[in-house]
C-alpha cells in the first residue's frame, strides 16, 4: 500500500497542506475537496491512480492543516480559492493539470475553466455539482457544516461523520476512519471537535453570487464530464440534463446509493474514474 507524501506550499499569503502521490515527472491531477472536508478524502483513488498520474490533494484554507483566513469574507471564496489553487500549480511548476473537484472543488475547477485561466487546465471533472445550487441544499449543508459539535473521542466523531456524510455513499471501514483521523482537532477543554474554521460557510453570503455561474458555463469549451449522485439533492437531475445541452455540453454519469456528494473510494468508482480521464484525455 502506497503512502502519500505531506508538504507544506506558501500561496498567497497562506501554507497550504498538500497530499502528494507518486512520480512528480507524471502527468499531473489535482483532486480537490468540498466545502468542509479534506484532501484526504481522496485517498483511495488517489492511491490508486498515482500508477499513472502525479496527484495533488490540498487542504483548502480553512480546513485540515492549511491555514486559516483574517479576511474570510474576501478569502472563503471561490475566485480566492482558484488564485490559490494557480499559485500552488505554479509553486509545483505545473503548467496545465487535469482536475477533478467534488462539491466546492468542483466550483473551482469551473471557474477556472471559464476565464482566464482556462489554460492551466487539460481536462475537468466535476463531481456533483452545477452553475445552480438549490437553495434546499444550501440549508443542509448548513445544517451540519455551520456547527461546531464536540466529541469525548474520535471513534465518537466517527459515529457522527458515518451519519453526517451518509449521503457520500458506500464505503469502506478505512474511508471512514481516517475521515474521523483527519478531521478532528482538540480545543482546549480537551474536547474535539471538526477541523475547519468554522467561518468557512461565510461564501455562502459574501460571495452569494459565486453559486449561480450559467454565464461562466457557457465559456468553458475544455474536455468535461460530470458525476452526479443519483439522489443528490445539490446537483439535481434537472440541473445536471441542462449541463448536458449547455456549455461544454457534458456526459454524465450517475452513482447509484448516493446522494451529494460520490465518495469515489469503492473499486468500481476508481475504475469509472480511470476511464473518464482516459476519454477526456487526460
Amino acid at each position: 500500500m502506497m503512502s502519500p507524501r505531506f508538504n507544506f506550499i506558501p500561496v498567497l499569503d497562506h501554507e497550504l497542506h498538500v497530499a502528494e502521490w507518486g512520480d512528480p515527472a507524471a502527468p499531473p491531477l489535482v483532486m480537490w475537496h468540498g466545502l468542509a472536508r479534506t484532501g484526504r478524502d481522496f485517498d483511495e483513488l488517489a492511491e490508486a491512480l498515482s500508477d499513472r498520474y502525479f496527484v495533488l490533494c490540498p487542504d483548502t484554507i480553512g480546513r485540515g492543516l492549511s491555514s486559516w483566513s483574517i479576511n474570510p469574507a474576501a478569502e472563503y471564496s471561490v475566485e480566492y480559492y482558484a488564485g490559490i489553487a494557480t499559485d500552488m500549480l505554479d509553486r509545483y511548476g505545473i503548467e496545465k493539470t487535469a482536475w477533478l473537484g467534488t462539491s466546492m472543488g468542483g466550483l473551482i475547477g469551473m471557474r477556472m475553466a471559464s476565464g482566464p485561466l482556462a489554460a492551466r487546465l487539460s481536462a475537468l471533472v466535476i463531481n456533483d455539482i452545477g452553475p445552480e445550487i438549490p437553495q434546499e441544499a444550501i440549508d443542509r449543508i448548513l445544517s451540519y457544516a455551520g456547527t461546531s459539535p464536540e466529541f469525548r473521542s474520535v471513534t465518537e466523531a466517527e459515529v457522527w461523520f458515518r451519519s453526517a456524510y451518509l449521503p457520500f455513499g458506500p464505503a469502506g471501514d478505512r474511508f471512514w476512519r481516517r475521515m474521523a483521523r483527519s478531521s478532528v482537532r482538540r480545543r482546549g477543554n480537551g474536547m474535539f471537535t471538526l477541523h475547519y474554521d468554522p467561518r468557512i460557510t461565510i461564501q455562502f453570503t459574501a460571495s452569494a453570487e459565486e453559486l449561480t455561474t450559467w454565464d461562466r458555463w457557457e465559456r468553458i469549451s475544455l474536455p468535461v464530464h460530470v458525476i452526479r449522485g443519483a439522489t443528490s439533492d445539490l446537483l439535481t437531475a434537472e440541473i445536471a440534463q441542462k449541463m448536458t445541452v449547455t456549455g461544454p455540453r457534458p456526459q454524465v454519469t450517475e452513482i447509484e446509493g448516493c446522494g451529494h456528494a460520490p465518495n469515489l473510494s469503492r473499486p468500481e468508482d476508481i475504475a469509472l474514474m480511470r476511464q473518464v480521464l482516459a476519454d477526456l484525455g487526460a
